[in-house]
C-alpha cells in the first residue's frame, strides 16, 4: 500500500482536470498553497489554481525527479512540461510539503525561478530578461 506522499506524487504525476475533485483526499481543508503567482488557502482556492493551469496551458504534466521526506514534511524536485500556443515549455522547480498527522498536506510551497524558467523563454520578454541577468551576473 502506498504512503500518503507516494499517493500524492502519483496523483501529481498523472494529474488531469477531472482529478481535481480529489484535492480533499490529499490536502487539509485549511491547507496553504503558495507559488510565484498564487498564495491561497483551502480546497476550493487550490482547486482554482489548477483549474486555471488546465485552462491556460496545453497538456500540462509534472514529472517528479527527487524526493527527500520524513513523516511530517517532504521536499520534491520536479519538471513541469506544458504548452502555450503550440510552443512547449519546461520549468524546473521544487516543492516543500508539510503534512498533518493523517498524512494530508497542510502547507505546499513551490520554489522556481520565474525569470529563468518562464519569462526569459517568452518572445517579448526573453531579450530583456537575458540582458538583466547578464548585467547582474558576477564575472
Amino acid at each position: 500500500m502506498a504512503t500518503p506522499l507516494e499517493a500524492l506524487l502519483d496523483w501529481y504525476g498523472g494529474l488531469r482536470a477531472q482529478d481535481l475533485d480529489r484535492i480533499g483526499s490529499f490536502y487539509t481543508a485549511d491547507a496553504h498553497f503558495k507559488d510565484p503567482f498564487n498564495d491561497v488557502v483551502g480546497h476550493e482556492a487550490i482547486r482554482r489554481v489548477f483549474v486555471h493551469m488546465f485552462a491556460t496551458t496545453e497538456t500540462p504534466r509534472f514529472v517528479i525527479r527527487d524526493v527527500l521526506a520524513d513523516p511530517r514534511r517532504a521536499f520534491v524536485t520536479w519538471d513541469f512540461d506544458f504548452g502555450v500556443r503550440g510552443r512547449r515549455y519546461l520549468v524546473h522547480g521544487a516543492t516543500r510539503f508539510a503534512f498533518d498527522a493523517d498524512g494530508r498536506v497542510s502547507d505546499h510551497r513551490d520554489y522556481w525561478d520565474v525569470a529563468e524558467e518562464l519569462w526569459q523563454k517568452l518572445p517579448l520578454l526573453g531579450g530583456a530578461i537575458a540582458w538583466l541577468r547578464a548585467r547582474f551576473r558576477a564575472g
